[in-house]
């Protein structure tokens, strides 16, 4: 979870890509430039352990869009695909 934020954070659409489960991942994806990542809270994890095949991480990305401040809250899903964690999917409550 923290990496996805970080490449959020830089604008890094092929590492967002590549850490996408195949299929739920998007062809193609485009961040808005006017908005900056700029810290995340780990609100809960469930299991995601060394021997787990899933997990969840409930999270609070907080952000600055046209220099007003906003926080996505979203509850995620993540698996193991070929021996590495990729984002599932999400709920945003």
């Amino acid at each position: 979870m923290r990496s996805r934020f970080s490449a959020f954070a830089l604008g890094d659409t092929g590492y967002l890509l590549r850490s996408w489960h195949s299929s739920t991942r998007p062809a193609s994806l485009e961040l808005d430039p006017g908005q900056r990542w700029i810290r995340l809270e780990i609100v809960d994890t469930e299991r995601g352990g060394l021997l787990d095949t899933a997990g969840t991480v409930t999270f609070h990305a907080h952000y600055r869009d046209a220099g007003q401040p906003g926080t996505l809250t979203e509850h995620s899903r993540f698996v193991r695909e070929e021996g590495r964690w990729v984002y599932l999917d999400g709920d945003q409550p």
